[in-house]
């Protein structure tokens, strides 16, 4: 076990250790601020203050935020260690900078509390970030420090057996459209055709040709073939709007397709854009399927990436939610917490630690496509660079893809190659 010695100890300073120690190391820890018991233990002891205790300990700096109990506007200066950028600098300590309260900082998304401009659809805007501005959003920063304060903690107890966390990718679908012609009626299929005269929606409805959306059959062989273990996301919006056009989830068509996924992996509500204004509307479209999957739904991520902190969580969980996979940007790929790894959403307003489990993704197709304008071939170089950083620190690589993306769309040839080119890749 760690004994951490602290002069006061808050929630803030456990909910950081917890992930830092237990979470990434997996390891023990406890804090104390009892000086003279630290002093006499004799195994791994931390001393974050900012003086010496004993002669046998490994000392790190502190600065105010995680001994505080509001939300205000942080000094923040950057500098590199290590080649990487960091922050919460100290002197005279054993570690450079006050990695405590700087994983704390980014990955309690304190920045998102603070008064910020949003972007075109509402949301917090990664402009505004630290990662951002310094050039480190596509950097599990978290993850690299905490390799570093392993590396001082041996220097300084070599005999102590540290686990490191293992690497792990996790595939996740967003099913926003399910079919691109099929199964979506007779007015809406005559309206599109008059939009755009197509010969392939023609053979898809009189059963000419596949679906171009239809890419589920293949995704099942590709999961067995791979060993994957994905999560699905089903938008099940009532009515259409501009943001949700998905068919409606009373088409047995689209039932059908929910149950045989929930039959084989974790499928999740995907809240429509329309329940963003309307908590009452979310949790009936949460309830939606789990009535037509016949099981609980505990697994979301908001369509478009549309949430603020602290009350999307919030609402999250008064509607059951236990694990949320919206952590990222719908503007551009990287980790918008510098984390590659799950962790429990802390509620900075209420200053506690909460039973929401947030999972980070750092890539998605729609992304690299429509804000990057990335070519297929470019996003396989992207996917396999946050696949081998997320390697080097043990950390999870999360990835979205669109069932559109990897079907024969036209507008997306080659991605589906990029798709099948990455999982070889990973499982070589």
């Amino acid at each position: 076990m760690v004994l951490i010695y602290s002069p006061s100890i808050t929630s803030r300073l456990q909910y950081a250790c917890s992930f830092i120690f237990k979470e990434q190391m997996n390891i023990s820890f406890e804090i104390t601020n009892d000086e003279e018991r630290f002093i006499q233990y004799e195994e791994v002891k931390i001393n974050y203050s900012n003086s010496s205790i004993s002669n046998n300990e490994l000392r790190l700096g502190n600065v105010s935020l995680l001994f505080e109990n509001n939300i205000q506007p942080q000094g923040i200066d950057c500098f590199e260690i290590n080649n990487y950028k960091a922050f919460f600098k100290t002197e005279g300590a054993d570690f450079p900078f006050d990695i405590f309260a700087a994983s704390f900082y980014l990955f309690s998304r304190y920045e998102e509390y603070l008064p910020h401009e949003k972007d075109m659809y509402g949301r917090y805007a990664h402009e505004n970030s630290l990662a951002f501005k310094e050039g480190f959003l596509q950097l599990p920063l978290i993850n690299i420090w905490v390799n570093d304060l392993i590396k001082s903690i041996l220097q300084k107890f070599p005999s102590f057996n540290i686990q490191h966390s293992t690497f792990n990718f996790s595939p996740t679908y967003d099913i926003d459209i399910a079919y691109a012609f099929k199964h979506k009626g007779l007015a809406r299929n005559i309206g599109g055709f008059l939009k755009s005269p197509s010969v392939e929606r023609i053979k898809v409805l009189v059963g000419l040709m596949q679906d171009p959306f239809d890419v589920y059959n293949w995704l099942d062989d590709f999961h067995q073939q791979h060993s994957l273990q994905p999560v699905y996301f089903f938008l099940l919006a009532a009515k259409n709007s501009q943001y949700d056009k998905n068919i409606l989830p009373h088409v047995n068509a689209v039932k059908d397709l929910m149950n045989s996924h929930a039959a084989k992996y974790t499928v999740g509500i995907h809240p429509s854009w329309q329940s963003g204004d309307n908590f009452l509307l979310m949790k009936k479209e949460k309830k939606l399927l789990a009535d037509i999957i016949a099981q609980p739904v505990t697994h979301s991520r908001q369509h478009y990436i549309r949430f603020s902190l602290p009350h999307g969580c919030r609402r999250l969980m008064e509607a059951g939610v236990t694990d949320d996979y919206s952590m990222g940007y719908g503007s551009i790929n990287g980790f918008r917490a510098s984390v590659a790894s799950s962790f429990y959403w802390f509620d900075l307003e209420k200053n506690e630690v909460s039973s929401l489990r947030l999972h980070p993704f750092s890539w998605m197709d729609a992304n690299s496509f429509y804000e990057q304008h990335l070519s297929a071939e470019e996003a396989y170089n992207e996917l396999v660079k946050y696949y081998t950083i997320c390697k080097e620190v043990g950390g999870t690589l999360c990835t979205i893809w669109h069932n559109n993306f990897l079907g024969t769309d036209k507008q997306f040839a080659g991605w589906r190659e990029c798709y099948e080119k990455f999982i070889l890749q990973v499982q070589q």
